[in-house]
């Protein structure tokens, strides 16, 4: 059976209210750039007095929008070692991106979601956090995304810190229309089928299991606009039983890690196979040059990003053992170099929202050359791998 919210009518259109097991939950779509969201926010909880109010964050994020100097905990040792710097990198381009806009009609990104939490601690009515933890969602939907589409996808994040496109809150105002909205959702939808479905759709039924299942019953829930349909329709499913999965972090299948396993030993056992067949002297030409197909084009990226020396020598060392391995690539092992030899002080943490959406400031900020290491240093030594294992290969059957 079908359930169509209501529209409460003393709100705009932006507000729909759900009966549910005898709960009424007012849902508050917003955008996160918007005043005009925040002031409804704050009105709604003043009026409402709800027994519970829910927003659209998880503890990271909540920490990183009331904490300013929240970055001041980020242990880049750690997310390197975690393997999660490519996790912080999306972070940091979505987060860039909304500061950009909002910086055009004066609000930070998420205020209304802050004001919301403000609002009810002033009546003292207890807050959820009722999204999705943000590192299990970017590596669900990093696992769910093919090769191709996770570089069409980092591309077009990329580029849009250079769109100057103009926005205000007349353009957030029709943004925040259904048929708007259900058209972007509809093109994600067809473009990344699998990134939508777990950016958009688990979070949906995560969020929507949350609020239910909040206390009390009255309930305000403040979310996305673009999550309020979705909402809309799992808060009269009982998706209960999907919780755990949707909020695990799916292990690498078997598949990839034969592949993963497979080139090396393929680059191994051709070198071995050479000295054979051709001799010693012909097996260690072979292994130098994997050597330097590895060495040169990941240093090179070194020297591109303006690294520190002893990262464009770890570059040049490493690469030709880490592609001979699936567990860590050389853009982590070079970004750990450079993180130890040139450390971001302070005001670099402070100004990166300003400096990745300029072209020289990935080279000035410190913390935005790491990630210029990671990624130049990782694709000399994917190139060097291909160019390597090309030549390596022909040799033993030439």
């Amino acid at each position: 059976m079908t359930h169509e919210p209501q529209h409460h009518n003393d709100y705009p259109q932006d507000v729909t209210c759900h009966d549910i097991d005898g709960k009424t939950i007012l849902l508050v779509g917003t955008a996160h750039i918007s005043q005009q969201s925040a002031d409804l926010v704050a009105s709604i909880i003043e009026h409402e007095q709800p027994d519970r109010v829910c927003i659209e964050l998880d503890e990271k994020r909540y920490t990183a929008l009331s904490e300013s100097k929240s970055w001041k905990n980020l242990d880049l040792k750690q997310i390197i070692r975690n393997k999660q710097l490519a996790t912080l990198f999306v972070n940091l381009v979505l987060s860039a991106y909304q500061k950009k806009l909002g910086s055009q009609i004066g609000i930070a990104p998420g205020t209304e979601l802050l004001t919301a939490a403000r609002a009810a601690e002033t009546f003292s009515i207890p807050v959820d956090l009722c999204d999705r933890d943000v590192r299990v969602t970017l590596r669900r939907a990093w696992r769910e995304t093919g090769l191709w589409k996770k570089m069409y996808l980092l591309s077009t994040m990329v580029a849009s810190l250079f769109d100057s496109t103009t926005i205000d809150e007349e353009k957030l105002c029709e943004l925040r229309q259904k048929d708007v909205l259900s058209e972007l959702m509809e093109e994600l939808g067809q473009t990344f089928p699998d990134t939508k479905r777990v950016l958009i759709d688990e979070r949906d039924i995560y969020m929507a299991e949350k609020i239910k299942s909040a206390e009390g019953s009255r309930i305000v829930a403040v979310v996305g606009a673009g999550h309020v349909a979705g909402i809309s329709r799992r808060l009269h499913e009982n998706n209960e039983e999907r919780m755990a999965e949707i909020n695990t972090i799916p292990p690498v299948s078997r598949k990839w890690k034969v592949a993963g396993w497979s080139i090396p030993l393929l680059i191994i056992t051709s070198i071995l196979l050479i000295g054979l067949k051709q001799g010693a002297t012909e097996a260690g030409s072979n292994a130098l040059y994997w050597i330097l197909a590895n060495g040169i084009p990941s240093s090179i990226g070194a020297i591109f990003a303006l690294a520190h020396p002893a990262t464009i020598f770890s570059a040049f060392a490493a690469a030709p053992i880490t592609s001979l391995t699936p567990v860590i690539g050389a853009g982590y092992v070079c970004a750990f170099v450079q993180i130890l030899t040139q450390p971001p002080v302070v005001r670099e943490f402070e100004e990166v929202g300003q400096d990745i959406s300029k072209f020289s400031g990935w080279w000035k900020n410190k913390l935005l050359r790491v990630f210029l290491v990671f990624f130049l240093t990782g694709l000399g030594s994917s190139i060097g791998t291909w160019v390597g294992g090309y030549r390596i290969v022909s040799n033993l059957f030439g």
